[in-house]
């Protein structure tokens, strides 16, 4: 059986980290931290939509900012011709 994770990137999904900065309920003075990490598709990001939307919904915590990164961990490989001959003694 294939590993799910495999599966989601060889269908365009690739590795997304979320840095979410959010304000305390208690004490809006003071920013935390949560790191959201998950496979997802790159521009529209459904799924990290998907958990903002929860978030603002279902949680006190006030968002203040989001920093996102993604990286394909599977992608087409550079292909560069070299000239010329190579011999090894």
């Amino acid at each position: 059986m294939a590993d799910r994770d495999a599966l989601a990137q060889l269908q365009g999904f690739s590795l997304t980290t979320a840095e979410i900065l959010y304000r305390l309920p208690d004490h809006p003075s003071l920013l935390q931290t949560y790191v959201w990490q998950e496979y997802d598709l790159h521009p529209r990001f459904p799924r990290l939509m998907a958990f903002l939307g929860f978030w603002t919904a279902n949680l006190e915590g006030r968002l203040f900012r989001i920093t996102v990164a993604h990286k394909a961990l599977i992608s087409p490989r550079e292909l560069r011709i070299a000239a010329g001959d190579f011999h090894l003694n």
